[in-house]
């Protein structure tokens, strides 16, 4: 069966549909035919899901994650084969300032959603949203999926926790959900200036010099967005004939980066290559190295990273060149 005989006419939840993975899942979804529902929490006028019209294609239900009621609504009336559980509260900055809120979403959202599928008789397949940084600080890397899951600041945390609550509802109900952990996804669409890609690339494109708040030497996995979304898609695929129900994936590049290495990169792309960072060399309550072996992803599921880091990065910049050409004051 080809991908598209797969997905069309599948009634497919995605919450957290209006951020960047999210937005992108979306799109590739609905061009295969899939029966699209989207959980929607804030109006993102900006967000790639609205600006692109694909908001328009999808049947739209607006709440919050949490809302048991909602969510068991969702799964019985759109009649849920398939979800994707995206939403979330992704920022380690914010998550530092407003943990409660972190947990809330992160946490609650996820039993929430994995307590409506499982009383839903017809899920076929969810996919639970983790993180790289569920592992929390490791002496040994790459992580492994046999790394013990050991957060330690909110965010970290929050993911260890829906990780393990995905866990629990796949071998204690049998539940078929798989759960990702990928590294730092970066891509178009993704308009939190506070995040390394997203701000470097606004300030490059100003003419304006990039901020390292960190001393530049931690390093990272990143990984393309359309690349997750081709990681995701094979994976749900394969849940129900590889009984890959319990199991958890890594995917990423497999090649670690410095940030300052990263933000020159940008740099390096862009129409300004002499701008220097400004690096701030303030203390951060982050993972200081945090990398991915997808090992496992590339023999089970066959999926590998189909763009490089520079054609990734140079689609991207791409995208946020027109994007300011439009909204050239955009500060959302």
């Amino acid at each position: 069966m080809s991908r598209e005989d797969f997905w069309r006419d599948r009634p497919v939840l995605v919450t957290g549909c209006t951020g960047l993975l999210g937005s992108w899942l979306t799109r590739s979804l609905v061009d295969m035919g899939a029966l699209v529902t989207g959980l929607v929490r804030d109006w993102v006028p900006q967000s790639l899901l609205v600006r692109s019209g694909t908001i328009e294609l999808i049947n739209m239900v607006t709440g919050d994650v949490c809302d048991m009621g909602l969510m068991e609504r969702i799964f019985a009336e759109y009649e849920i084969d398939t979800c994707f559980h995206l939403a979330a509260q992704t920022v380690v900055g914010i998550a530092n300032r407003a943990p409660i809120s972190t947990f809330e979403t992160n946490i609650r959202g996820t039993w929430t959603v994995l307590e409506a599928a499982r009383r839903w008789p017809s899920t076929g397949r969810v996919l639970v949203a983790s993180s790289d940084k569920a592992y929390g600080v490791q002496s040994k890397l790459p992580y492994t999926e046999a790394t013990p899951l050991q957060g330690a600041h909110p965010y970290d945390v929050s993911k260890s926790c829906a990780d393990l609550i995905a866990h629990t509802y796949a071998h204690t109900y049998g539940l078929p959900v798989a759960v990702t952990r990928c590294g730092n996804l970066y891509g178009g669409g993704d308009l939190n200036w506070n995040r390394l890609v997203p701000g470097t690339m606004r300030s490059v494109l100003r003419r304006e010099r990039p901020v390292i708040r960190s001393d530049g030497s931690m390093r990272r996995d990143y990984v393309y967005v359309l690349d997750i979304v081709n990681a995701y898609l094979t994976l749900a695929e394969a849940i129900e004939p590889l009984d890959l129900g319990g199991q958890a994936f890594n995917f990423g590049m497999d090649a670690p980066l410095r940030v300052d290495e990263l933000v020159q990169k940008i740099i390096d792309l862009s129409d300004y290559p002499h701008l220097e960072p400004v690096i701030e060399r303030r203390e951060l309550q982050e993972i200081p190295d945090q990398y991915l072996s997808s090992d496992k992803a590339v023999k089970v599921l066959g999926w590998k990273p189909m763009y490089t880091l520079e054609e990734g990065l140079s689609q991207t910049l791409e995208w946020y060149r027109e994007f300011f050409s439009e909204f050239p004051d955009a500060v959302a």
